[in-house]
């Protein structure tokens, strides 16, 4: 719509001056109405066709550049100043023919039809031939000229956004692609916590409601009520754990007092559990982050899982040394041990491996069948820098 109206503003305003210089030059009156009426022709069929044809095009543009190439050469034809209607008639050529090819045989017929205009006009003496041939070159020439700069300009502005509808989508499939592959991260994680934690827990509860049957049926009460106590204490930090992921997905299980007081609940809660002595040795480790606090934490929540679920230990230990520019966390017992090579995946060994390969960590596993098991986690020390 706004496009129609500058075409409606540029055509009216070009008609009203032609036809104020013709009134001012004291045309004759039949060049007056010659003109007039040519001017007509041109505003009443662009009135009548511009709309369809910019909407249609098709034979409506082509209707209407014979239009405004017959009332261009028939008002040359009564008055010499209506040549000047070439001034929006070569645009409105250009803009509605719709393929160049088209706009140049539609500019031939525009000049021809204003030189003939001027043949009648001007008359054919040698001046007016020269004349008439000057105008119409040099008009021909600026028309083609603008128009076909235009035309590469307006073909280059096109192949640009369709570049940029092109990027548009293919960044909106990356950004498609990027939520499911963030939606799968955050299953993997969510699965890997709910493994070393939750899962965990319950395992425990188990084990320790085995316990607790058992020591009910043997006849031994206080050993009985013991273990429902470790129930209970160990239900409760099952729930504070599902509840923290719950509300927030974060990782947890790194007390306040830090890793090494954390590694340290954790061996007394397991011994209680299973009754495997647990010794902690553990340095305090100021300059590591968070992120690696909890990955060590959970790698002993695993070893100690695979101790109470696959070795038959007797005792395990947890070291947690600090070298220059690592931290080493090491879990070893004195059980049956196995086979590196021929264990199976899952959520253990290789869900280890993966954990600490998020924090460029590493680990290392040595056992032998009856030997006992080692586990070392080893991770980059991150120092705090202060401002």
């Amino acid at each position: 719509m706004t496009k129609l109206l500058w075409w409606h503003v540029a055509l009216l305003v070009t008609v009203g001056v032609i036809t104020a210089l013709l009134f001012a030059e004291s045309a004759s009156t039949t060049q007056l109405i010659g003109a007039i009426c040519s001017e007509a022709l041109l505003v009443v069929g662009w009135f009548a066709l511009g709309r369809l044809a910019d909407c249609a095009g098709g034979w409506y543009s082509v209707a209407l550049i014979a239009v405004v190439v017959v009332a261009c050469g028939v008002g040359t034809g009564f008055a010499p100043l209506l040549a000047t209607l070439q001034c929006v008639a070569y645009p409105l050529v250009w803009f509605f023919s719709g393929s160049v090819r088209r706009a140049l045989v539609s500019n031939i017929s525009l000049v021809a039809a204003v030189g003939v205009g001027f043949l009648f006009s001007l008359g054919t003496t040698p001046a007016a031939l020269e004349q008439t041939a000057v105008t119409c070159a040099i008009s021909l020439g600026l028309s083609l000229g603008l128009g076909l700069w235009f035309s590469r300009v307006y073909d280059t502005i096109e192949e640009r956004q369709r570049l940029i509808d092109q990027l548009q989508s293919a960044q909106d499939q990356l950004a498609s692609l990027s939520r499911v592959a963030g939606a799968a991260d955050e299953r993997e994680r969510l699965a890997r916590e709910i493994h070393d934690t939750i899962a965990q827990d319950l395992t425990g509860l188990v084990l320790t409601a085995q316990r607790g049957l058992r020591e009910l049926k043997a006849g031994n009460s206080a050993a009985a009520e013991k273990q429902l106590h470790v129930l209970e204490e160990n239900a409760r930090h099952a729930l504070t754990e599902t509840r923290a992921l719950v509300a927030s997905g974060a990782a947890v299980g790194v007390d306040g007092g830090g890793l090494a007081l954390s590694l340290r609940r954790l061996g007394e809660r397991f011994e209680r559990e299973t009754g495997i002595l647990v010794t902690v040795d553990a340095d305090e480790v100021a300059a590591l982050d968070r992120d690696g606090e909890v990955v060590l934490l959970r790698c002993a929540q695993e070893a100690l899982a695979n101790v109470r679920k696959h070795t038959s230990a007797s005792a395990a230990a947890l070291t947690l040394t600090v070298r220059d520019g690592e931290v080493d966390l090491r879990i070893a017992d004195d059980g049956s041990g196995f086979d590196p090579k021929s264990s199976g995946g899952g959520f253990g060994l290789t869900g280890l491996r993966e954990r600490l390969a998020l924090v460029r960590g590493t680990l290392a596993v040595t056992a032998t069948a009856g030997g006992g098991t080692t586990l070392i986690a080893t991770l980059p020390r991150v120092i705090e820098t202060s401002t």
